[in-house]
């Protein structure tokens, strides 16, 4: 069985701050935030799923994450967090 993996955007609908993270199961780990159930992200509930981005394996989708979180990435996350704004 081939899994796939997704590199989420949520946004709190609190204060606009947004979590990037990776998953196997985009509703069942957004359910999770809003459950508190991570302490980095449990000040910041209720989340929306504002982003997502489809892989095939867990290791390119933790390529991803990673990029997003570091300089340029946080450029590009914002670019993708605007176009989301737009819809």
């Amino acid at each position: 069985m081939n899994q796939k993996f997704w590199v989420s955007i949520i946004q709190s609908e609190k204060d606009n701050w947004t979590y990037t993270g990776h998953t196997n199961d985009v509703d069942r780990r957004l359910s999770d935030h809003n459950r508190g159930k991570m302490s980095t992200t449990r000040h910041y509930r209720p989340f929306k799923l504002i982003y997502t981005e489809e892989f095939a394996n867990r290791s390119d989708a933790v390529i991803r994450e990673k990029f997003l979180k570091t300089g340029k990435g946080r450029e590009v996350r914002n670019e993708l967090i605007e176009q989301y704004k737009k819809i």
